[in-house]
């Protein structure tokens, strides 16, 4: 079959450049070019403040439970007390009773204590006391400071991704709003010649 007249050049098809192989797309619109750069941004934002924002909130309120571990643990004791009535009460549930004990400084003092309902009078319970005597629950433990530093690592690696994901949303309902915005006036100029063509 001859070539000749035929609008098609013999030979291998012609490499795309120009400006395929300088990024240029006719087709692409300035909305797409930010839309791709700010996906960027909010990969690089997972990648690497995720990580980083969990590990410093999760240490800082790691560090902080630990000072206050170290100081309940310095400002209470155990005392062994004993209860001055009857604990009432018929369900599971411990209820507070009145005890009473001896604090290191030989003064009798009193309180009130969770016990097991029914326990009679005379028990002895063990009571946790700060230094001034009052009756108070157990100091706060190492195991408590871990589980509040994974929580609040938890919640700060959350905090991230739930706000590069509202940034993203709002991001591609802005840009939308102004394409449709686009094509509509776009299309109010194209429509009258495009539907002239049709016409009898």
């Amino acid at each position: 079959m001859s070539t000749q007249g035929s609008p098609y050049t013999p030979g291998p098809p012609p490499r795309r450049g120009g400006q395929s192989a300088k990024g240029g797309n006719s087709l692409r619109r300035a909305s797409d070019t930010l839309e791709c750069w700010v996906r960027r941004v909010l990969m690089a934002v997972l990648v690497l403040g995720l990580p980083a924002a969990a590990v410093s909130a999760g240490l800082t309120a790691y560090e902080a439970s630990m000072r206050a571990v170290r100081t309940q643990a310095a400002e209470r004791h155990q005392v062994t007390a004993r209860l001055t009535s009857t604990a009432e009460g018929g369900d599971w549930a411990k209820r507070p009773a009145p005890v009473r004990w001896t604090d290191l400084n030989g003064v009798v003092r009193t309180g009130a204590a969770l016990v097991e309902p029914g326990t009679p009078k005379g028990s002895t319970v063990r009571v946790w006391v700060t230094r001034d005597g009052t009756v108070t629950g157990p100091p706060t433990t190492k195991l408590n400071a871990t589980s509040s530093g994974w929580l609040v690592g938890g919640m700060a690696a959350f905090g991230v991704v739930a706000g590069s994901y509202a940034a993203w949303a709002g991001m591609r309902l802005v840009l939308d709003r102004r394409r449709y915005a686009q094509w509509d006036a776009e299309w109010g100029l194209v429509e009258p010649r495009w539907s002239a063509r049709f016409r009898p």
